[in-house]
C-alpha cells in the first residue's frame, strides 16, 4: 500500500517533513492527555522509524495523515498489532491528530479508509480499537465508524500506574457489520 485517498485526506507513509510537526503534537499536553508523558524530539523521531520498520516488516501500520488541498500534516492513523501485555489478541486501528484538526470529521474519515484497507485489502476479520475511558472524544469516532462496545470486555491496562490512563475501553468491528 503506497496512500489511502479520501475526499479530503491522505493517509500515506512517512517523510522526513513530518518529523518536526509530529515531534510538536508528542509534546502537546492536550494531545497526549489520554497518551501518557509527553515525548522529546528523539522518542517521536524513535516511534516514526519504529512505525516505518513494522509496516516494512508487516505491510501495514501506523501512516501519516495530510490534507490534500495544503498537504499539511496532520497527524497519524492506521492498524497495528494488539500489544502482546493486553488481555486480548488482534490488530487495531488508530489515529492522533494535531489540535488545529480536531472538530473536523478527519479523525473519523481516515479511521474509514484505514477500516476498508483492513477489510478489503488485508482480508482482516475483526479490528478492534483501544483508548482510556476517560476519552470521550476518540470513543465517538469509534461509534461513528460503526464499532461498538460491549462493558464485559473493559479491562485495566496493568502496564500503567493507578490513575486516569489505567481503565480502559474496548472497541470491535466485525467485516461484515460495516454499513
Amino acid at each position: 500500500m503506497t496512500e489511502l485517498r479520501t475526499d479530503r485526506l491522505t493517509v500515506r507513509r512517512w517523510r522526513d517533513s513530518d518529523l518536526e510537526p509530529w515531534a510538536a503534537m508528542n509534546s502537546d499536553p492536550e494531545v497526549r492527555e489520554h497518551l501518557g508523558d509527553l515525548l522529546t524530539r528523539e522518542q517521536s523521531d524513535a516511534a516514526v522509524a519504529r512505525y516505518q520498520a513494522e509496516f516494512d516488516h508487516r505491510g501495514y501500520g501506523w501512516l501519516a495523515v495530510e490534507v490534500q488541498a495544503t498537504g499539511e500534516f496532520i497527524g497519524f492513523a492506521g492498524l497495528d498489532r494488539v500489544d502482546d501485555d493486553m488481555p486480548f489478541t488482534g490488530v487495531e486501528i488508530g489515529w492522533r491528530l494535531a489540535r488545529s484538526a480536531w472538530g473536523q470529521g478527519y479523525a473519523s474519515e481516515a479511521a474509514l479508509a484505514v477500516l476498508a484497507h483492513g477489510f478489503d485489502t488485508l482480508g482482516l476479520p475483526e479490528i478492534l480499537a483501544v483508548t482510556t475511558a476517560t476519552n470521550v472524544r476518540s470513543q465517538a469516532v469509534m461509534r461513528r465508524i460503526g464499532m461498538t462496545r460491549d462493558p464485559a470486555d473493559d479491562f485495566d491496562d496493568l502496564t500503567e500506574p493507578e490513575g486516569p490512563l489505567r481503565a480502559n475501553v474496548l472497541y470491535r468491528i466485525a467485516r461484515g457489520a460495516r454499513t
